[in-house]
This record gives structure tokens, sequence and C-alpha cells, in this order.
């Protein structure tokens, strides 16, 4: 394998690593629901934070799987 390859290689198993990780930590849809009916004591402020950091790591899972899927692409013409 050539030097290329084996950077493009480890860059994608990064990115897919990343993906992962990203995915992992978001919250999910029905959080908000079940925080309600349980009684969760969510104050105004941390509500706010918890969008934009939800809004930040979902822009970073597209970001992430782009890098993927073009790393894929980019190994298979390869």
């Amino acid at each position: 394998m050539s030097v290329l390859t084996i950077i493009l290689t480890v860059l994608q198993l990064l990115s897919g690593l990343a993906v992962t990780v990203v995915v992992l930590m978001q919250s999910g849809k029905s959080a908000g629901l079940s925080g309600a009916i349980s009684g969760g004591a969510e104050t105004f402020l941390s509500k706010g934070k918890a969008k934009t950091w939800d809004a930040k790591l979902a822009k970073a899972t597209k970001w992430f799987a782009l890098a993927f899927v073009l790393l894929t692409l980019l190994l298979n013409l390869i």
C-alpha cells in the first residue's frame, strides 16, 4: 500500500469514530418528553444550552459524515 492510501485509511477510521462518538453524545428526541413526565427540574437557561449543544452536535455529525463518505469514495477510486 502506498503512503497516501495509508493516510487516507487512517483519516477514514478517525472520521468514522468521530461520527460514532458525536451521534452517541446527542440526546434522544424523546428526552424532553420523558423529563416532563418524570418531573425533571430543568431551568429555562439549561434548556437553551441543551438546544445549542444539540445543534452543534448535529452540525458536527453532518460534517464528519460528509468527510467519511468523501474519504470512502476517494479510497475506492485509488
